[in-house]
Parts: structure tokens; C-alpha cells; sequence
């Protein structure tokens, strides 16, 4: 499924969906995935502006979620079809 993130706040509500809907806690996640620690997630999950970018997106995709990037034009032309 498809969801707009036009936020950080966006983007941790994403993540944490998609966390808790696989059964993982955020200390499940991190000692998995050494990428990012505990507290960064936290603070991700909660819209924390100052989250970095590269571990964002690791975080991202070790839930099995992909990133894109859309002009406005492609997404009204895609909407519209």
C-alpha cells in the first residue's frame, strides 16, 4: 500500500505501523539491525526533526519499506489516469 509522507512526522507514524504490525518492539529492531540504536528509532518514530537522512532510510528499509521521490506533476498525472 501507497501512503504520502509529507513530514518526519509522517515518516515515524510509517515506521512505527509498520514495526508493531511485525510483531517487533524497537529493541527487537535495533539489536537486529546495528544501523541505528534505540533511541535514534524513538526519536524517528516520534517526528524528531533532526533525525539523520541515511539512518532514517535504514530504518526504513529494514522494515521492507521502499522510498520514493514524486514531482507533483507525476503524481497528479498518476492520479489522474
Amino acid at each position: 500500500m501507497r501512503r504520502r509522507v509529507t513530514s518526519v512526522e509522517d515518516l515515524g507514524q510509517e515506521l512505527r505501523r509498520t514495526r508493531k504490525s511485525q510483531g517487533m518492539t524497537q529493541k527487537e529492531l535495533t539489536d537486529f539491525f546495528s544501523t541505528f540504536s534505540r533511541e535514534f528509532l524513538s526519536d524517528l518514530e516520534n517526528g524528531k526533526p533532526s533525525v539523520e537522512m541515511g539512518k532514517a532510510l535504514a530504518a526504513a528499509h529494514s522494515l521492507g519499506l521502499q522510498i520514493y521521490v514524486e514531482s507533483a506533476t507525476e503524481a497528479q498525472s498518476r492520479v489522474s489516469s
